[in-house]
Formats: C-alpha cells, structure tokens, sequence
C-alpha cells in the first residue's frame, strides 16, 4: 500500500482520510487546526505538526483545503513542494480557479512532482461513503498511477489537462446552485397555492425533474435543516470563479448570473455558513413567505 499525506482534514479531508485509511494505506495528516487532525488518530493516521513533515518520504499528497491562496501557502510558503520527494504526485482536491491549478502544477513541475487537480462533487455524504464524482486534470499517465487510490473515494474520470479538473468542477456547481434555485422557488411556489411541499417533492420523483438535489436538498428544505454540508459562502465563492472564467471567454451565462446574486445577497444577510440549500431562506424572504406548517403524517 501507499505512503500518503492529507493535508487538510475539515468537512470533506476527515472522510475522505479514514477511506484511504480503511483501504490499508499508510496516511499522515495535518490540518491548520490540529484537533480536527487529532480524532483521525483514533482510526490510524499519523499526526504531523507542519504540512512539510506530512509531505516528507510519501509518494502522494493530497489537499483539501478552503481555496487557491490557501493551496499555495500550503505548498509554496509553508514548505511542503519542496519537502516532497522528486516523483511524487500532488492531488489537489480543493475547488480553486482552473488558473491557480495550471500555476500550480508548473510550479511543482519545476520541482519534479507530478500535479493533479482533482476536485470532487458529492458532499460530505459522497466523502463518507466513497462515491464522490472526481474530476481530474493532468497527465494521462499519471492519473492512471493513480487509479487504484482513488478507487476507496468514488469515481475518477480523467477530463483533460492541467486546470481541466476545475473547469468541470466550476461546471458542476453552476448546474448545483442553479438546481438549488430551482427547486427552493418551486417550493415556494406550491406553499403558495397550498399544496404540501413533502407530498409534491414525492408526487415528481422519477419524473423529469428527479434529480439529487431534489433528492437530498429538497429534503433539507422541508425538514429545515440547513446545517452546513456544502456552505453558501463556498458556493459563492465557485461561482465567482464561474463568473471569472465566463468573462475571460467572453460568455453569457444569465442563469449562473441570477442564482449567483441571490447567493451573494444570502451571504451578505449573514448566511455565509448556511448550508447552499439554505436559499430557500432567502427566496422567502423575498417573498414574505411563512415555513409551512409539518403534517404530522409528513
């Protein structure tokens, strides 16, 4: 089995670590607050006090962490690329912009270690389970290296070069939050003309309009529990990247543009760690809408 290092172990790293760990690979871990590193003892890791000890003599470093300067100051101010051995593959899974990725990917090239951006899409249930989407950009041959790894996490498809990985991810959360949209007004909608938010969420499932989100957030909208999985403020913060990118190719993306202000003013009104199903919040606001009433036969 591998000698890995994890780098980041909140909401998705934690999960994500004790997969890698069940699946007999050898895995030290280090995270900017140690207590969330230190309960990953419990199930075998080792604990490191610097990302540069955690990187030393391994074959593969992953990174979960909040955004690109993060990614960076991890990698390039606080050591780690230059701990990490001359052939060792770095798989960044963090969400950061497709341009950072490619930066980051020359830097480490430069040094002799392998890039791969790899960010995921499945939440922390996906985490917990083993089968999150991953989408990786790289070099074919390294991300065949990595196959039998990935395996343990989900489903790993190769989708193009360097940064391609954050191109599909971007892609991915416009089609999330847009959904989330969606289905929160829709909500609305038939509270509005009286109908039953949990018997119309079953009356359309395995019609056209199925979907995850409608399986998984549609049920956090009518149960009301908007504790954070995916929080609002990181899906701002992708679609900003989204918005960025679009500029830059010159595209018009009216949908992602709407949602991504109303999750701009969302987390504005102080909701930036509410989960992004949470918007339901907001589009009641709007409309001076009222939670309705849970049947007891709910």
């Amino acid at each position: 089995m591998n000698r890995i290092a994890f780098l980041g172990t909140g909401l998705m790293g934690a999960p994500m670590v004790r997969r890698l760990l069940a699946a007999g690979h050898h895995v030290t871990v280090w995270n900017r607050s140690p207590e969330k590193a230190q309960v990953l003892a419990d199930a075998g890791a080792v604990l490191a006090s610097d990302p540069a000890q955690a990187v030393r003599d391994v074959e593969i470093a992953f990174t979960m962490l909040a955004d690109g300067a993060a990614v960076a100051d991890v990698l390039f101010s606080r050591g780690a690329a230059d701990a990490m051995r001359k052939g060792a593959i770095l798989i960044d899974t963090s969400s950061i912009a497709p341009a950072q990725a490619r930066e980051h990917a020359d830097a480490l090239a430069a040094k002799g270690i392998h890039a791969v951006d790899c960010p995921v899409s499945g939440g922390v249930a996906g985490a917990e389970n083993g089968t999150l989407a991953l989408m990786a950009g790289g070099e074919a041959a390294v991300i065949a290296r990595i196959a039998d790894v990935m395996a343990p996490l989900g489903r790993m498809t190769h989708v193009g070069p360097a940064g391609a990985g954050q191109v599909c991810k971007l892609a991915n959360q416009q089609i999330v939050a847009i959904t989330i949209g969606a289905v929160a007004e829709a909500m609305v909608l038939v509270s509005s003309g009286g109908a039953d938010r949990a018997r119309f969420r079953e009356a359309i499932r395995g019609g056209f309009a199925e979907s995850r989100i409608l399986d998984l957030h549609g049920a956090r909208m009518i149960a009301r529990d908007f504790a954070p999985g995916g929080s609002s403020r990181f899906q701002l913060k992708d679609l900003n990247a989204v918005a960025d990118l679009a500029a830059g190719a010159g595209l018009a993306l009216p949908l992602t543009e709407t949602v991504r202000a109303a999750f701009g003013d969302f987390v504005a009104s102080g909701h930036g760690d509410t989960d992004h199903s949470g918007l339901l919040l907001h589009l009641e606001a709007m409309n001076g809408a009222h939670p309705e009433a849970r049947t007891t036969d709910d």
